[in-house]
């Protein structure tokens, strides 16, 4: 098992190209030892900064005393099972998740989205499909400064800083929520399709599964609405997508 040292943004190679420019710290969490070698040492040969662990105890453990950039998170281990692990990674911070779950499982997909993974891939994984998906799950958390403060109510959306804050606090969002907010509030009124949040916010070229977007959703109304189930900020169109208001 490789230990991280203290956690450093996602850094650029110069001169290399957008799609190979992120190297990051990757915690990568899998029982299975023939997956985890190869997975690491797949990541590692992208320039990637690669710690393991072969359980979700050590997993955290490693997140406590380094966090990375990134975790990689195998859902099904053994004792704490991924998603108990992934709802306290959560917990700890706003440290993106992507999960790798057992092909065609629509339970741990669900199940996994809904304790706060970012994303997912589908197990046996080629790495280089993992990989696309980490950089582009650390682009998310990109600072964006080309726009300004706006406010809607007692929700006050700073892009430049990448901040939000609901009644005077700031709330946590993770890169992922945060992106999605952003892409939401950037065009209030307008109803944006759950295939156009794919392509905008997770960078699925196809027309991917849309639980990414309706559980990124929950998740984001349970921060910033006053009552989740009737929602203000986030609305649904019913067929349709979701749109931002209040307009």
């Amino acid at each position: 098992m490789v230990s991280l040292q203290t956690r450093s943004p996602a850094r650029r190679v110069r001169g290399a190209p957008s799609i190979l420019a992120t190297v990051a710290k990757v915690l990568l969490i899998e029982d299975d030892r023939a997956v985890r070698d190869s997975l690491e040492f797949a990541l590692r040969r992208q320039g990637h900064v690669m710690a393991s662990a072969a359980s979700g105890e050590a997993g955290l453990a490693l997140l406590r005393d380094a966090p990375p950039d990134i975790v990689v998170l195998d859902l099904m281990l053994p004792g704490m099972d991924g998603f108990e692990v992934c709802r306290r990674v959560r917990a700890m911070g706003d440290v993106p998740v992507v999960m790798l779950t057992a092909r065609g499982d629509d339970l741990d997909v669900v199940g996994g989205l809904e304790a706060g993974a970012d994303d997912y891939v589908v197990k046996p994984v080629e790495p280089r499909v993992l990989d696309a998906r980490l950089r582009a799950v650390l682009r998310r958390s990109e600072r964006d400064t080309t726009r300004t403060v706006a406010a809607f109510g007692d929700l006050v959306i700073d892009r430049a800083a990448l901040t939000v804050h609901k009644g005077g606090t700031q709330v946590g969002l993770t890169p992922t929520e945060l992106r999605l907010l952003l892409e939401l509030s950037g065009s209030p009124g307008q109803v944006l399709s759950r295939e156009q949040l794919l392509r905008s916010v997770w960078e699925h070229d196809y027309l991917g599964d849309s639980r990414l977007v309706d559980a990124c959703v929950q998740r984001l109304r349970l921060k910033v609405e006053d009552v989740p189930s009737a929602p203000v900020f986030v609305r649904t169109v019913r067929g349709f997508g979701y749109r931002f208001g209040p307009v």
